[in-house]
């Protein structure tokens, strides 16, 4: 099988050939992929009505487990922003009825955001919607090569945690 990153590779080598170029055939298939993937959260994050950063705070909030809240500074940590934007998310997503802010009962001058009902609901929509398309991305490997690729891209992405 033949896709055109090795039409890209084999030009690179012709115009190159002092070069080692395996590193343009593992990080151009994975930064296509990425792009695939990206249109693939668009798609199951627009049919919920929420955009990507929504989707990332919400589902941070969700992953906390009941009663879905955390504070500020836990979100930041969460989604890797900054704190002024996490500011600007958090109002949105309030405006929106998707959190709300309540007092923290250990910091009288903190706050602890929370999901509501309605944006539990429009996370676990979009949740599952997101697992069918990315499940449709890995169709056609098996569940070894699956579990495979994962080993291998935690191994690349381990240097940056």
């Amino acid at each position: 099988m033949r896709d055109e990153v090795d039409d890209l590779t084999e030009a690179w080598a012709r115009e190159r050939a002092d070069l080692d170029l395996a590193p343009v055939a593992v990080f151009s298939r994975i930064s296509r992929l990425a792009h695939h993937l990206d249109r693939a959260r668009r798609g199951a994050f627009t049919e919920h009505g929420i955009e990507s950063w929504e989707f990332d705070v919400l589902a941070a909030l969700r992953r906390a487990g009941e009663p879905y809240e955390l504070s500020p500074g836990r979100l930041l940590r969460e989604t890797l922003v900054t704190s002024g934007t996490m500011t600007n998310r958090i109002d949105r997503l309030a405006g929106r009825g998707l959190v709300e802010r309540y007092p923290d009962p250990g910091d009288r001058r903190g706050v602890i955001v929370r999901l509501t009902d309605e944006g539990l609901a429009t996370v676990d929509a979009a949740f599952e919607e997101l697992l069918t398309a990315e499940a449709e991305l890995l169709a056609d490997l098996s569940d070894r090569d699956r579990a495979r690729l994962a080993d291998l891209l935690r191994t690349l992405l381990a240097p940056f945690s």
